[in-house]
């Protein structure tokens, strides 16, 4: 067969070992149930494409092995048996049908046509044929993916059946290795700089692979397979949103694209700190402020500034509480090799997600630290499973960790932070990580009205938020009752501004601002307010 025998043939190691371990699946999954009671499900991309030749593969070796001949039988003599599914779309590319049914064709598939959803047309199916299995093309990284094994059970409300997955492990490299050395046909769309197809709607070429120069109005792509980093293959399938939720956008859809950010007025942030040693004092959190800086500085409204123990436990519960009530959630700390990487591994638990190790990023690993790693790079390796993306940038020596819209930051002091943090707005510019609001506006105000040193007064405009006045006690306590009655008075007549006694200020309406700050300066003798930079 001339799969099994390009793989036997080539060099690379991984791929024989990734192949054969699909093939071993696949033939436990022919023992298992019979032919008539298996089906495939074959959609035209690339990973549905290297199953159906693992499949002519592992179908070829089952009846060698199992034939009276001593496992000597023609290719010629084995016809592709299983049955295959497709779900046809009218919003799939017209490449994807046509190489559908060219490859049905040519390999001689029973296809059945299905035009109905997945759901309904599984169950419609599976009353018809006798089927107990079905091989599917899903890889870790996959949407789908999460919780899934090589063999596991279709999911409740679901027709039942057993989902038997043999490429599961495999990753982007390896399905290309796969294609290339056995040099069989795939989409043409691949070859035009898409790296993941789903419809017409979802799906355009990956701009990680433009070509830059043109010599005609239409951009030019290199192929798929020059992608370098596996973990960007889906860079070129279009986000969904859901509608802003009170000003704010669905915490599971990850970021905005630069289109939508003139429908958005307020974005808000959660900053999480890992780390006993602050919680005892030992060491002073200066990454929190500076973060919040940072995200006062593009617009961002930062909701919640918390610090947590570092133990898997108390980071899920954070998590858990921050993912869902902010826009973004940004956390630090308690990164460290094995028993203390406690961060991720919260992660992981708060999102109901198992750790998983990730080939792609233990090789990222091993090339970066060679043997000065003192730990198993197997566990340092381990990511949250179906929800990890990795955030590489040139400027950066490790990737940065986004589990849905859960950024995992491994900065320890102030400096690799501003570093994390203008990659973070680079890598904004190409994929709408991190939008870029209305600026914040200010104005700070000193007074010698009070009995303590001086104290900045801090006006912050927010045209969305209805006031509110906040004062710090140690303030109040030297404040004469001649400040206190005009700022209280100030807030009834400026229902939009929020008003603070704080070091700290941002605001968003610079003629609010200015009002505001003419109104309260009116209500007492000239100089009782110095206006300081």
């Amino acid at each position: 067969m001339e799969i099994h025998e390009a793989i036997q043939r080539c060099d690379d190691l991984r791929l024989k070992t990734k192949y054969n371990n699909a093939i071993n699946v696949i033939c436990r999954a022919l023992a298992l149930y019979s032919v008539e009671e298996v089906a495939f499900s074959f959609n035209g991309g690339k990973d549905s494409t290297v199953l159906l030749h693992l499949l002519r593969a592992g179908y070829y070796l089952h009846i060698s092995e199992n034939s009276q001949c001593n496992g000597v039988v023609s290719a010629k003599e084995v016809a592709f048996p299983i049955r295959t599914i497709y779900f046809e779309s009218a919003s799939a590319f017209p490449e994807i049908n046509s190489f559908t049914y060219e490859t049905a064709e040519r390999y001689g598939l029973q296809m059945e046509i299905i035009r109905l959803d997945f759901k309904s047309g599984l169950e419609a199916l599976l009353k018809a044929k006798p089927i107990r299995a079905i091989f599917l093309g899903v890889r870790i990284g996959d949407p789908t993916a999460v919780g899934q094994e090589q063999f596991s059970p279709s999911s409740p409300g679901w027709p039942p059946f057993m989902r038997v997955n043999p490429i599961l492990d495999w990753s982007y490299r390896d399905v290309w290795a796969f294609l290339l050395t056995c040099k069989v046909q795939y989409c043409s769309l691949y070859d035009k700089g898409y790296t993941s197809i789903g419809s017409i709607h979802d799906t355009v070429p990956n701009c990680l692979l433009s070509m830059g120069e043109s010599t005609s109005s239409e951009e030019k792509f290199r192929p798929a397979y020059t992608l370098a980093d596996g973990r960007l293959e889906r860079a070129g399938r279009a986000k969904k949103f859901s509608s802003p939720v009170h000003g704010r956008m669905s915490s599971a859809s990850d970021g905005l694209g630069s289109g939508e950010k003139s429908q958005i007025s307020m974005l808000t942030a959660s900053i999480i700190a890992v780390g006993d040693e602050i919680l005892f004092g030992t060491v002073e959190d200066k990454l929190g402020s500076f973060l919040c800086r940072k995200l006062h500085s593009i617009g961002w409204t930062v909701s919640q500034l918390s610090v947590t123990r570092n133990d898997i436990d108390s980071v899920a519960d954070e998590v858990e509480k921050k993912r869902s009530s902010s826009d973004m959630v940004f956390i630090y700390g308690g990164l460290g090799p094995l028993h203390s990487d406690v961060t991720v591994a919260g992660v992981a638990k708060a999102f109901g997600v198992r750790m998983a190790p990730d080939e792609e990023f233990e090789e990222y690993l091993r090339h970066h630290i060679g043997e000065k790693c003192t730990g198993d790079r197997n566990e340092m390796a381990q990511l949250p499973e179906g929800i990890t993306e990795l955030l590489h940038h040139e400027k950066l020596p490790w990737p940065l960790i986004k589990c849905h819209n859960v950024i995992i930051l491994n900065a320890t002091n102030v400096a690799e932070l501003d570093l994390q943090w203008n990659c973070l707005i680079d890598l904004s510019t190409a994929n709408g990580l991190l939008v870029t609001l209305e600026p914040f506006k200010s104005k700070h105000l000193s007074t010698k009205l009070l009995d303590v040193s001086v104290h900045h007064l801090v006006l912050v405009a927010f045209n969305f938020i209805r006031a509110s006045y906040i004062t710090n006690s140690c303030v109040t306590y030297g404040m004469q009752v001649e400040v206190a009655q005009p700022l209280s008075k100030l807030c009834l007549e400026f229902p939009d501004i929020y008003i603070a006694l704080i070091i700290s200020f941002e605001g968003k309406d610079q003629a609010r601002v200015e009002a505001a700050t003419s109104a309260l300066c009116k209500t007492l003798d000239a100089g009782a307010f110095t206006e300081v930079d």
